[in-house]
């Protein structure tokens, strides 16, 4: 079972174009889902961090306060430095058992798996991969867009992406694009080509 890694910046849309290939069928893993599941209260990374940081970095329900600890760590690199060192590779292994959950079920068809991550290029995650599919939007488009979904301030997102490869760079490694400012049908049309290109080059 091949891996494809679909990555884009915050913003870019990665969520829709992952459920459109879900539509055809192709299972796909979500890192952003994962991150979240490896801090989930009772875990060991959980532990680690609110010993790292402190109690007043979790909710009162005992569940990671998200948005202060995204605060903390853009604001310190040595900090988001030992975040990033303890997660890494526990999310790493978590990806891999859901990516290839699949293998062993007789009536999986498809001959590739969708790994969806915004830190595909920038963490050691794109070694997983077979192919690469960016999803890319102007920097504008994702600013415009996540500071419209979250409640983050456009100096927010622009430190987060200007924490993340820049968007030429992302560009060079793709081996499949998607323009993800078309409108919608637009953008199903190319995925339903990128995704009969990978039927046909893993099958």
């Amino acid at each position: 079972m091949e891996v494809i890694g679909l990555t884009g910046g915050i913003g870019s849309g990665k969520s829709t174009v992952a459920r459109i290939f879900g539509k055809l069928g192709v299972h796909w893993v979500d890192a952003d889902d994962v991150a979240r599941e490896v801090v989930e209260p009772g875990t060991q990374a959980l532990a680690r961090i609110a010993a790292h940081f402190g109690e007043g970095i979790l909710l009162d329900d005992g569940a990671l306060n998200r948005a202060k600890l995204r605060t903390v760590v853009f604001e310190n690199p040595d900090e988001r430095a030992w975040l990033e060192a303890l997660l890494h590779p526990v999310i790493r292994d978590e990806l891999i058992r859901q990516l290839h959950s699949k293998d062993t079920d007789p009536g999986y068809a498809l001959p590739y798996v969708l790994l969806v991550s915004p830190l595909l290029l920038e963490t050691n995650q794109h070694e997983l991969t077979a192919r690469v599919v960016v999803v890319d939007v102007p920097e504008e488009i994702q600013i415009e867009r996540t500071m419209g979904r979250d409640t983050n301030t456009r100096e927010q997102v622009e430190r987060i992406i200007a924490a993340q490869m820049p968007r030429e760079k992302r560009l060079q490694k793709a081996d499949e694009v998607v323009d993800n400012t078309q409108e919608l049908s637009d953008v199903e049309r190319q995925v339903g080509e990128i995704h009969k290109t990978f039927v046909v080059a893993f099958g």
